[in-house]
């Protein structure tokens, strides 16, 4: 049978409504799906973001997550929504991925981002950057790792490599400039190497160095410790390529890494690209459950 492919347009006002309209039609997508609406389309004026849009973004947020719990689809992609006025409609979480997580009673979840030639997850999402050491942990880099090699392996890689970047400079200069890498992430790695022996890790990676490395087709994914540390050097080589996968979902929900663009909207200046590859993303891991 076709899997089920449920979208929502995300707060529309935005750019969400152009680049599902335009992935749809850009006959891109894979035959062997059914996509389908959830939710409804609304008319409002384009570039002004407002709590009417954000209602109806979150309400079509809780319509996806019943899809996703009920399984009357195989997988969702969301269109972006504006964390601002979504905020001020009720919405309590960070974002999209701790509102899916929660929904769908998941308690082991990680923020990764892939595009055509970076694939990175996230050790730690939306927090100051003050707070990072405090928070990394192992034991929730060894999750996270887990998470990351099953991602990578129902893409179709046997034997992932994985590195685990480095908090500080240099990986820490043999503790100059901080312990974390030597107390912290090396002993992750250590772990990760010993319950998953079908995958290669490697670190605490020189963070200046291991995405390039990434990129020229050595590592197959890297872990970053931080938001910023993985999405700077995922935006520079994937901006237009980049989709943000929820890992540990028991069906996946996926986006494209953009925003509402609302100095685009009704340009008809917006790039859909993201959005196609969310799309294809969506049926590959589908159809790999």
């Amino acid at each position: 049978m076709k899997p089920v492919i449920g979208y929502t347009m995300g707060d529309q006002s935005g750019i969400g409504p152009e680049v599902i309209s335009a992935a749809l039609a850009s006959g891109e997508l894979p035959e062997n799906a059914e996509y389908r609406l959830i939710g409804k389309r609304v008319e409002l004026p384009p570039g002004r973001p407002n709590v009417e849009s954000a209602k109806h973004a979150f309400d079509h947020l809780e319509q996806a997550a019943h899809a996703l719990r009920e399984g009357t689809v195989d997988a969702v992609v969301t269109a972006p929504v504006c964390k601002e006025t979504l905020h001020e409609a009720g919405f309590r979480w960070p974002g999209q991925t701790e509102f899916f997580a929660e929904r769908l009673e998941t308690a082991n979840y990680a923020m990764c981002l892939t595009g055509k030639r970076l694939t990175v997850g996230l050790a730690t999402i939306h927090t100051s950057l003050q707070s990072v050491p405090s928070l990394l942990e192992t034991e929730e880099l060894v999750r996270i790792g887990t998470l990351l090699k099953d991602f990578c392996i129902r893409k179709g890689i046997m034997r992932p490599r994985i590195a685990l970047a480095a908090l500080n400079p240099h990986a820490g200069e043999h503790g100059a400039f901080g312990d974390e890498d030597g107390s912290i992430i090396a002993p992750a790695v250590e772990r990760l190497r010993t319950i998953n022996p079908d995958a290669a890790f490697d670190g605490p990676s020189v963070p200046d160095c291991v995405y390039r490395d990434a990129v020229e087709g050595n590592y197959d994914a890297v872990l970053a410790p931080y938001h910023d540390q993985g999405l700077i050097p995922l935006k520079l080589v994937d901006f237009h390529t980049a989709v943000n996968v929820t890992l540990g979902l028991p069906r996946p929900r996926l986006s494209p890494d953009h925003g509402t663009a609302f100095n685009l909207a009704g340009t008809g200046k917006a790039n859909p690209s993201s959005t196609i590859h969310a799309f294809q993303l969506a049926v590959q891991m589908a159809q790999a459950r």
